[in-house]
């Protein structure tokens, strides 16, 4: 493989703006890719593809390249030199890569892989956490997380099946396979830009992983039915609530962030799903007029994101310890307030997409056991572990509230 001198410096540029400057990965690339419209899709996935590689692995590859944080430019270029060594790419005889010591890498690399801290590139502070929750399991989700996530499709049943939508992909010569037990998924055996296609345009799939898609049937939502999604972003569950339910019944999107709403009605649009409405949660207010009027509420609870560290690698830099005590408490907080929306005989999910018990089953348990929630019944519980499913980390938890 041949290094492009314009690929190689927007891969550093890349860089220099997610570890310095704190940037988003996903939005970082969105722009970079928009810089030469002479780039094919080849060159785009080298820069996306690259970026994301050295972001996952930033610690490993800095300890090896000998540099420390902030990094300069020449920094970034040593850990560019050895992303190119472990990936057998030849390095070019540029200025920027004069000083590389390429002999020494590959038995720097050997050494700190038997450092489980440097071999999957975490945190100190994430390791010792890891360790402590998980024990003996926590060396096989932290490898899993570390993968490439798979693109995975859910079909959006109110408007297509597998079949069409599997059929007008490989049009576009874009390959899928049906995953099992996931009865909406389609999984991309080729990474590809399915956006363009007049497929997703026309709404006949969104890009959701599998374990995401377990979510909305966990909750089991029937036609008729009013489902309120209490923290629904921009949206992911609540479409596919719509579809289970076959646009019948209410459904209730509800979330602090107003653009996240906007975002979500201009997809349940393109989805055709007319049975969702939004609403803010700008007061307290927001909740009190739903107490007691869902059949299901969703709370897909922000947490520490852990269980997706495969599709966002810049999470774990990002991640403080600090941070995931304030967010245990807000789960707490928005259990015991949303959880009044439940009308007696109704059901509540607790969902989150992380692999930390803390912020799962302990959460669960610290809920019924208060006074908010003794009203409630734990019907069953569902672990998705990223070492086991292939896919991102899930927990999923179903109460049934008490009759009066």
């Amino acid at each position: 493989m041949r290094l492009h001198r314009n690929l190689v410096f927007a891969t550093i540029d890349s860089l220099h703006l997610i570890f310095n400057e704190e940037k988003q990965a996903d939005k970082v690339l969105k722009n970079t890719l928009k810089r030469d419209k002479r780039w094919g899709s080849r060159d785009r996935s080298f820069i996306a593809e690259t970026t994301y590689d050295i972001v996952r692995w930033k610690r490993l590859y800095a300890e090896i390249a000998e540099v420390k944080e902030p990094f300069d430019r020449s920094n970034l270029f040593r850990m560019f030199a050895v992303w190119a060594t472990l990936n057998g790419i030849k390095i070019p005889d540029w200025k920027q890569f004069e000083e590389t010591p390429t002999r020494r890498i590959k038995g720097k690399f050997d050494e700190l892989s038997k450092i489980r801290k440097y071999r999957e590139s975490i945190p100190d502070w994430l390791d010792t956490l890891g360790q402590h929750e998980l024990g003996k399991k926590w060396d096989a989700e932290i490898a899993a997380l570390n993968q490439l996530a798979d693109v995975v499709l859910r079909v959006n049943t109110l408007k297509a099946d597998k079949k069409q939508v599997q059929n007008a992909l490989s049009d576009l010569d874009i390959e899928t396979e049906t995953l099992s037990k996931y009865p909406d998924a389609l999984k991309l055996k080729e990474r590809a830009n399915v956006f363009v296609s007049d497929a997703f345009k026309n709404g006949w799939f969104e890009v959701q992983d599998a374990s995401s898609q377990r979510v909305a049937r966990f909750l089991d939502p029937q036609p008729g039915e009013r489902v309120i999604d209490a923290c629904a972003g921009a949206g992911g569950k609540s479409l596919h609530l719509a579809a289970l339910m076959e646009n019948k019944g209410q459904i209730i999107a509800m979330d602090l962030y107003e653009n996240k709403l906007k975002e979500l009605k201009r997809r349940a649009k393109r989805n055709g799903a007319h049975n969702i409405e939004t609403r803010v949660i700008d007061s307290t207010k927001a909740i009190k007029k739903l107490i007691e009027k869902a059949d299901r509420v969703l709370i897909d609870a922000p947490c520490s994101g852990l269980g997706v560290l495969k599709r966002n690698p810049d999470a774990k830099w990002k991640l403080q310890p600090e941070f995931l005590e304030n967010i245990k408490r807000t789960q707490q907080e928005i259990l015991s307030s949303y959880a009044r929306m439940v009308r007696p005989g109704g059901s509540l999910v607790y969902a989150t997409c992380s692999i930390l018990p803390s912020e799962n089953e302990q959460q669960v348990k610290t809920f019924i056991a208060s006074e908010a929630g003794s009203e409630f019944n734990f019907i069953k519980d569902d672990k998705i572990m990223p070492s086991s499913s292939g896919f991102d980390g899930f927990y999923m938890a179903l109460l049934q509230k008490k009759e009066k």
